[in-house]
């Protein structure tokens, strides 16, 4: 089901079936060094990261992390959509996009659609969090108007992260 969509993308809800573009996506280079290792390696792992993920803060917040597709080909190229993360007061942006789709813009758009969606349905602050050596991170943040606000470290976790916000 389509959530939202650019010019050139739709972000829509996460089905089971795309198990197989979330293990790729998840044991990417880039995820496991900026995100961390899910321990996504079968088909059913990822079919229970998707229920258990995205498809579980759908019932229980009403939003998520949204599968990301270009319109012309209907490709998946990513993951971009609101997070409540434990440890942190605010709703967070969270995307990422397969390396071989980076630096054409995706990202902005699609963050800067979910940043949208997120004022449409009322939140009133969003907040982003990244490692402190993520610089595309950083710039894509600051490219949207986020701020950084500090350092925080997460429950059950030692990283101290950056801390960007964004109020509406």
């Amino acid at each position: 089901m389509k959530v939202t969509e650019t010019s050139r993308l739709v972000l829509r809800l996460v089905e089971e079936t795309d198990a197989g573009f979330i293990m790729k996506l998840l044991n990417e280079p880039g995820w496991l060094q900026y995100i961390g290792d899910k321990g996504i390696r079968t088909i059913d792992d990822a079919k229970g990261y998707i229920m258990n993920g995205p498809r579980a803060m759908y019932e229980r917040e009403g939003f998520g992390l949204y599968l990301t597709e270009r319109k012309e080909d209907h490709a998946p190229i990513g993951l971009c959509g609101l997070i409540k993360r434990e440890g942190l007061e605010d709703v967070d942006i969270g995307f990422a996009i397969l390396s071989d789709h980076q630096s054409q813009g995706y990202a902005y758009e699609a963050a800067r659609a979910t940043l949208d969606l997120a004022k449409d349905i009322g939140i009133k602050c969003v907040v982003a969090i990244t490692t402190k050596d993520n610089e595309s991170s950083s710039k894509l943040l600051e490219k949207l108007d986020m701020q950084l606000e500090g350092y925080v470290t997460l429950p059950n976790d030692t990283e101290e992260l950056k801390k960007y916000g964004l109020n509406f």
